[in-house]
């Protein structure tokens, strides 16, 4: 079993908290903002997905490898650590399958679309609360993924939470507009988006919770291969497509390249 320090356990929720949270920023940029800064939004979700990409492939893959690895071998801990990593990718395309594309906060908007769309539906709420029902199930892998990085190693738990908190932005408008608009209240659409963005935090809870108590390198190794497929899937299922959609193509790419340089020095500084 792995010792488990108590402050790390501290600071891998800590993060986590703030990863789910980020989604009260995207309330917020709905509220105050009339027209979405796509250059900005291209250029942040591009990072996000260049971080979440390179530390996925070129660290979080390798340290679950050498995990299973020793644990069970060469050829066994290679399978296994594939196994793990294709298997968190259709976890959560197989969640991303059973939330309708209409309501499916991972389909990304720009403000003034998805106020413009509302203006005709009359059943707000539900779109609402469908929405943030769905970032709750989104949100419950990515919360065990960022605390079981941090768990591990707390500069990489640092990156991580950084990259999803931003890509939680667009899904904080994708719950709070729709709530705002149904029942005029800014303090429920706040209330429900902060609600969605717990659901990480708990997901992180309750996989510390039931995997804690035998946590070995073999559970580690299959649980960090399946946090780089997942994190892999959201880049260049999610991330990308959305910065793309903006219509600032070239943008979302410089900001993929330069979240891979930034994740590479800041491994290379924290070593």
């Amino acid at each position: 079993m792995i010792d488990v320090d108590s402050h790390a356990v501290l600071l891998a929720f800590g993060l986590t908290l703030f990863a789910g949270l980020a989604t009260g920023i995207g309330s917020a940029l709905a509220f105050f903002a009339r027209t979405t800064n796509t250059r900005f939004l291209s250029i942040s979700l591009g990072f996000s997905a260049g971080v979440m990409i390179y530390v996925s492939m070129i660290e979080i893959f390798f340290k679950a490898k050498e995990a299973l690895v020793d644990a069970l071998g060469l050829e066994p801990g290679y399978w296994a650590t594939l196994g793990g990593f294709f298997g968190g990718i259709l976890v959560i395309a197989v969640i991303d399958r059973f939330v309708p594309a209409r309501e499916n906060p991972h389909e990304l908007h720009k403000i003034e679309d998805i106020n413009e769309s509302i203006a005709k539906k009359r059943k707000l709420l539900r779109m609402g609360m469908i929405s943030a029902l769905a970032i709750g199930l989104h949100n419950f892998p990515e919360g065990l993924a960022t605390f079981t990085a941090a768990l591990k190693d707390p500069n990489l738990g640092i990156a991580i939470a950084v990259a999803i908190a931003i890509h939680n932005i667009p899904e904080g408008i994708a719950v709070s507009v729709p709530i705002y608009y149904a029942t005029n209240s800014r303090k429920k659409a706040f209330l429900y988006s902060f609600l969605s963005g717990i659901a990480e935090p708990i997901g992180a809870l309750i996989g510390y919770l039931l995997l804690m108590p035998f946590f070995n390198d073999i559970v580690f190794g299959i649980l960090f291969s399946s946090v780089a497929g997942i994190m892999v899937f959201i880049s260049l299922d999610e991330l990308l497509p959305g910065a793309r959609e903006f219509g600032e193509a070239h943008l979302s790419i410089y900001g993929l390249i330069a979240g891979m340089m930034v994740m590479a020095v800041s491994l290379i500084l924290f070593i």
